[in-house]
């Protein structure tokens, strides 16, 4: 056997793989030995059909079958052997006219070729890590949340914008009927709330579902209509008011306190506004670490720059896939990920030169802290290092989980690095603004 390989360019390549018959004849003789041996053929008795016949009945199928997984061996050896570093997998070219009735075979594949690059993480403009933050006005809102929903009920004779209006949505045509509670700061604009101001038991008030809240998702949650019918619907719904009701602030003493938190670990407003924006700010760590992950991968995929053998990736696109694409089909889909492929090659080229790799000894201990810290929230303190590495163990055992804590982790792990090693300035800002910014 012999290979050989033709650079076209820096990105691509063709390999030819030449076969003789010496390379393939010893296994494709024995599997026939061992055919002739179990082969039922009428007329002659189990182990004594002539060798002529089993050749000429099963010998092209079995030489075929030989020389592919031949070839296919020698292919991986010989891009293990070369180091390689290749895109999607070779792709054999079109051969008509393949005589499988000759002694020697030749073959080519085409090869993608990984670029060679440098990764500069030092961007000349910083890039901002967002320390989110719980002011004021956030904790005092949460406070009145907490304080509405420890509160007494009230009933009441008219609606007030605070009141918590409970009824029936219909409609006859879209057979809407559903009966819900609705706040009127869930309702868009002025003119909606407007309408519900002052209205008692019994009262029907129209409106129009187009504009009706400030979420159009709404329209699912109170009038049960479905996700594809809530987006643009226009159409006028009535709402029968069946009961008013207001509610009472709970006071800020301790017995709510010791409700929310446990006996004693809250003992005045002021420590109750200090745990709220520590508890609060805990979660939103989360959200700014993710945005920074987005920021810098942004910035690496825009500001790397390196090329891809873009023909050729299209060509595996169609053929790699559980359906076969057109040639515009493909063209799409490249266009479509060729910022993720770029990525990919990058991140890959971190996670080697600064050995960031998940070892399974990560993965173990990473998945021991996250069940910790699920017990916690179930009451379950102080669990033993064996109960922990028994539910890991099954945990680990499975392949998907596996994969997916793999990729949790390998972001932690990417995230450290480029927090250190990355052009980064860290700015706050209050949760409100963060959304408002770049979430609205």
């Amino acid at each position: 056997m012999n290979i050989t390989r033709e650079n076209i360019d820096a990105l691509n390549a063709v390999v030819k793989v030449d076969i003789a018959k010496e390379d393939y004849s010893d296994k494709v003789e024995k599997i026939l030995i061992d055919y002739r041996k179990s082969a039922n053929i009428p007329g002659f008795r189990k182990g004594h059909v002539p060798m002529g016949m089993v050749k000429k009945q099963y010998g092209k199928a079995v030489l075929v079958d030989e020389v592919n997984k031949l070839l296919q061996d020698a292919l991986g050896k010989y891009l293990v052997e070369e180091k390689l570093d290749v895109l999607g997998n070779p792709l054999p070219k079109a051969q008509d006219d393949l005589d499988w009735d000759s002694d020697a075979f030749s073959f080519e594949f085409e090869l993608g070729l990984a670029p060679d690059f440098e990764v500069n993480l030092k961007s000349k403009k910083a890039i901002i890590h967002y320390n989110i933050v719980a002011d004021d006005k956030m904790i005092n809102n949460q406070i009145e949340q907490i304080q509405k929903q420890y509160g007494k009920i009230i009933s009441q004779t008219k609606a007030t914008k605070d009141s918590e209006i409970t009824g029936t949505f219909f409609n006859e045509e879209k057979e809407i009927d559903n009966s819900t509670m609705i706040t009127l700061d869930k309702l868009k604009g002025k003119t909606n709330p407007k309408k519900f101001i002052g209205a008692k038991v019994g009262d029907v008030i129209s409106l129009k579902t187009k504009g009706l809240f400030n979420d159009d998702h709404d329209l699912m949650t109170f009038l049960k209509v479905p996700h594809d019918d809530a987006h643009g619907l226009d159409i006028e719904v009535n709402f029968e008011i069946t009961e008013i009701n207001g509610r009472e602030l709970a006071d800020l003493n301790q017995d709510l306190f010791d409700k929310l938190f446990g006996k004693g670990i809250v003992t005045s407003a002021t420590e109750l506004k200090g745990k709220i924006k520590e508890d609060s700010e805990k979660q939103f760590v989360q959200q700014g670490d993710q945005k920074l992950l987005n920021d810098v991968t942004e910035y690496l995929v825009e500001n790397i720059k390196f090329d891809l053998p873009s023909s050729f990736l299209q060509k595996w696109m169609q053929t790699a896939g559980e359906e076969v694409m057109t040639e515009e089909q493909a063209k799409d889909e490249y266009e479509k990920s060729e910022k993720s492929m770029r990525y990919q090659l990058i991140e890959g080229k971190l996670i080697q030169e600064h050995n960031l790799q998940v070892q399974f000894e990560d993965l173990k201990a990473y998945s021991m802290e996250m069940i910790k810290g699920q017990m916690a929230q179930f009451g379950q303190m102080n669990p033993s290092e064996k109960e922990l590495e028994d539910i890991a163990a099954r945990i680990l055992s499975n392949q998907e989980e596996v994969k997916r804590l793999s990729e949790q982790l390998m972001s932690q792990k990417l995230l450290g690095f480029y927090k250190t090693e990355a052009n980064i300035k860290t700015k706050e800002i209050t949760y409100d603004d963060f959304v408002k910014e770049f979430y609205s």
